[in-house]
Order: structure tokens, then sequence, then C-alpha cells
């Protein structure tokens, strides 16, 4: 029988569970990285193995912990599902070598996944995974990988078992000043879609003035309710109905690792993901006085850029992923990174996207504002101009995403929507620059997506351009 061939995509490596996702494959990937461990030199500071609240995730993470521990490897297992920000925090306070995290993030339940996390705590660049593909092939030509029984390695002291939260509720109440948001009275209703980020708000700003109403916040692998556990508009009625109902002041939700953000002002609106990522970054500017570099894939807004100019601090482009987004952080100095997806990091925090960290930095920026969501895109409009965003996904199965990608290179298109195309580049998909915005078409990393963007500085553009767009990509 042939081997699974394992490539990660923007973030890790998923399948479908009982599919290609089996605990054969799983075990490939933990030995994969045992042996990246080794061949680099980080083998003797040992291996966080964390786990999200998908159906089988704490057995994935237990054959991982045995698989790690049979190389003599020292592993620290968390006991119970928590954030993949979470399990970045604990490569930082162990000193570990680094993180494999058993999570499918946002995609649908049917899912799950395999994430490493290298030892400065955030996704792995191209070359480390290039590196821990190449170790996953070579234990896969090698035969079943050596297994230390995790109850025999549990009593030996090979696999440590520990709660990962503490460590990461120290890191925030250092980094967030969560006296002022728990004394501002604020209202917010919090979704944490059946997932990792259940009970972290209440535990860090519960107990003050601010009240935090939590929905779906018990576990249920099947996701029922919602496409995926992604927190955009499409998934988070019940969200935007609970703020109308209480009279909230905020809606904040996270994914299924609790690693990106969606957010709803007070009137129950969605508040898109290039809007939330630029008021985070005017956070940072103008309510903290900070100055730094800026970074944003390409699928994210130019806002940030018109903020650049604002503040005088430069940005930096990247292709999309945080396997881009972090390094670049990191060599930069930036203050924030941030991606069309709702992922945001921050340089006094983590290189690596915290949806629950993003969320209490907007509470934050309510509480020092005194200013309402709604409000507070007003004063950034008024300061960059009003930007429109929307993405089309269209699912593509066999080689039918190929062919449309093919068409879409083929392109040279003059107009689009009425308005000229200024440019085109293929940084990652295909991008065509437009009076007034961008058009964006290309291939999602972890399904079997063809995504389409835009942002245009006029709404009624939204609609045609995305209509455009899926016209030359011929769906």
């Amino acid at each position: 029988m042939s081997k699974t061939e394992i490539r990660f995509g923007t973030d890790g490596w998923r399948a479908i569970i009982a599919a290609e996702y089996t605990f054969e494959n799983v075990r490939f990937c933990a030995e994969g990285v045992a042996r990246h461990l080794e061949a680099i030199g980080l083998a003797d500071r040992g291996v966080v193995i964390g786990y999200d609240t998908r159906f089988g995730s704490a057995d994935f993470a237990a054959a991982s912990a045995e698989v790690i521990a049979a190389h003599g490897i020292q592993v620290y297992l968390f006991d119970r599902p928590a954030a993949t920000p979470v399990a970045c925090q604990a490569i930082l306070d162990k000193q570990a070598g680094g993180a494999i995290v058993i999570t499918a993030s946002h995609n649908p339940g049917s899912y799950n996944g395999f994430k490493f996390k290298p030892e400065y705590a955030g996704s792995a660049p191209p070359e480390v995974v290039e590196a821990l593909e190449a170790a996953i092939e070579a234990g896969q030509a090698a035969g079943p990988p050596p297994r230390q029984a995790l109850d025999a390695a549990i009593a030996s002291g090979a696999v440590l078992r520990f709660n990962p939260l503490p460590a990461y509720y120290a890191q925030v109440e250092r980094l967030i000043d969560l006296d002022g948001v728990r004394a501002a009275g604020l209202s917010v209703v919090f979704d944490a879609m059946h997932a990792t980020g259940a009970g972290v708000l209440d535990h860090l700003i519960g107990g003050g003035k601010t009240r935090v109403s939590e929905i779906r916040g018990e576990v249920n692998p099947a996701f029922p309710g919602m496409t995926s556990p992604e927190p955009i508009a499409r998934n988070l009625e019940g969200l935007a109905a609970k703020i109308i109902a209480e009279g909230a002041d905020v809606g904040l939700a996270t994914d299924g690792d609790a690693d990106r953000l969606g957010l709803y002002d007070e009137r129950g609106e969605f508040i898109d993901q290039l809007k939330t990522y630029a008021l985070l970054c005017y956070y940072f500017l103008e309510y903290r006085g900070e100055r730094g570099p800026l970074v944003r894939s390409m699928t994210s807004t130019r806002m940030i850029d018109c903020l650049g100019e604002l503040y005088g601090v430069p940005v930096h482009e990247t292709a999309v992923g945080f396997k881009f987004l972090g390094p670049k952080m990191i060599d930069t100095g930036a203050i924030a990174a941030g991606e069309e997806s709702g992922g945001y990091a921050f340089g006094l925090h983590l290189p690596e996207r915290d949806g629950c960290f993003a969320g209490l930095l907007i509470l934050d920026l309510m509480a020092r504002s005194g200013k309402t969501p709604t409000a507070l895109v007003q004063e950034l409009f008024a300061k960059v101009g009003e930007h429109f965003y929307d993405r089309s996904d269209v699912h593509l199965a066999g080689g039918g995403r190929e062919a449309a990608i093919a068409r879409v290179a083929a392109a040279r298109p003059q107009v689009i929507a009425g308005r000229r195309v200024l440019g085109q580049d293929s940084l990652d998909g295909f991008r065509f620059e437009i009076e007034g915005g961008w058009l964006l078409v290309r291939p999602s990393g972890t399904e079997p997506l063809l995504r389409i963007y835009t942002e245009v500085t006029d709404a009624a553009l939204v609609g045609p351009v995305l209509a455009a767009g899926r016209e030359l990509a011929g769906v």
C-alpha cells in the first residue's frame, strides 16, 4: 500500500479524518518532527504537544507523544484542549525546541490537522516546512515509527502532562491593561464556536464591571449551525442576534484553535477582517503612541499603507500565510502582522496569530477611547478613507481548480468592472491592480477552494469586481 504524500499548506497539514488523516499518518508526522529536531540540534530541548476540541484530537496528540518519547525527546503534553497561541507561549515557557499542535483550525469538522511551531513560537517558514516534509518522507520510507506506550512514558517522566493556561494568562496580564478593561463596564458577547477559546475571556476580564456573555462554549466537534468554525459572518448569525437581544457593546468570536478573530459592532453588524486589522494597527499608532513597521499579507487591507504614510512607519507586504508574515514581523521588528483570514500577531506578544489576544486589544481600544466599534471605524475612515472588502470561495474538485487558475494566469484584461487595470502580478495567485482597488484570484492552501478577493474604495464596485474574478476563472 502506497504511503500518503503529506504536504503542509499555509499552516500545517490537514486532511479528512479516517481518510488520509489516520493514526499511521499522524505518527509519521511526529516521526518527521523528531528527525527534524535531531538534525538541527534542538531535540534536547523537548517538544510541546497541544490539541484542540476536534474529534480524536486528544488521542492523536497522545499518538504523537508516544513517537516523540520513543526518540528520547522530552514531551510536554497538554492536559486539556487549548488554543494554538497557548501552545506557542508554552514553547517559550518551557524553552522547548518546538511544538506539535493537533488542529485543523477553521476547517469543517470532518477535518483534523497537524501543525508544527519552531522554537521561536511562530509558524514554520518555507525552509523549515521543506525540511520537515523531507523528514516525514524519510520516516515513511523507513517503516512504522518507534513508539513508547503513553502510560509507561508518563510513569518514567518521558511525557509530562501539564496545564498550559497559567503561563499564557500571565503573559496576557503583563501586556494588556486588563484592569482598565474590567473597569470599563463593557457588555461583551463572545462566541467560542464550540472550540478552544471557551472560557478564556471570562477568566481574564470577568469579575469587574465589564460583563462577558459566552455562547457556544461547550465542546461539540460537529460544529453544529455553521459550515466550519471560521469566525466570519455566515457562521456567526447567533452572535449577531445575541448582541442585539442583550444590547451589547461588542461581539467577538474565535475559530477552532482560537488563532483568528471575528468582530461585531454594537448594532450586530460584522466588521470585516480588513477593517479589524486596520483598527488594531490604528490602536497601536494612535492610542498607544507606538511606532514601528507594520506587516500585511497581499490579501489584507491597503488601509495599512495609508496608516504607514500618516504615521511615518514602513509597511511590508508578504505572500499569504503566517509562514511568511511571522518571520517578516521578526526580521523587521514590526508592531503587528495581519492577514485577510482574521489572523493577527503582535510584536510585543508572539510572532503568531492570537484571536483572544486580538479581541482583548479591541476591548482595550474601546476602554481607552470610550467609543463604540461603529464610531471607531468612522474615526479610522476619517484618517484613511472608506475601504470595502469581500471574498468569494468556489469549491472545485479534481482538476477544476488548476484549470481555473490556468485561465486566470493567461488572462490579460485591460478593464475590470469598468475600471482600468493598472498592473498585475503573481506573487501568490494572480492579482490585478485596478483604479480604486484590487482583485486577487488564488487557490486555498488548506482546502479544495478557489478564493476570489477584492478591496475597493467604492462600495458599489465590490460585487462587480468579484463577478469579474469569477469570469476570469471561468467558474
